[in-house]
């Protein structure tokens, strides 16, 4: 697994905690930060994670109202809560990160909704996410 997609699975974790336990994501941050101190053999994903987190906390609103441009019918309080995380993940990364092309973040957001989520996940958060990448 490359450094990216465990930064991306570390960054999930920390918005996934965050929204589960109703807390704002700097706290859940803060959190994954302190243990991150000792853990030096996972410096190169942690640095990755923190800037895709920092990065949907300074879009957070537009990231949102990009989710509910794209996902007809689907407000994001209905959405499970993985799925809402890994949307935000890929769009910042879509939208914001000019380094990761887009076909990468969308293939790495469904590979992750194929193990981390419902049966229909995968097919929702692609057909969401190729919507934004084809107005990016």
């Amino acid at each position: 697994m490359s450094s990216r997609t465990k930064a991306r699975k570390r960054a999930l974790d920390i918005l996934y905690a965050a929204d589960v336990r109703q807390i704002p994501i700097a706290e859940a941050l803060a959190a994954e930060a302190a243990r991150a101190v000792g853990e030096p053999d996972r410096q190169n994903s942690w640095l990755y994670a923190r800037e895709i987190v920092d990065g949907v906390v300074d879009n957070f609103d537009e990231i949102d109202e990009t989710i509910v441009s794209y996902a007809h019918g689907w407000s994001i309080a209905r959405m499970p809560t993985i799925d809402r995380a890994l949307l935000r993940i890929a769009i910042w990364e879509i939208l914001y990160n000019d380094e990761v092309p887009a076909a990468v973040a969308i293939a790495e957001a469904v590979e992750a909704a194929k193990t981390l989520s419902t049966d229909e996940s995968s097919g929702f958060i692609n057909g969401v996410l190729g919507k934004v990448a084809q107005s990016a």
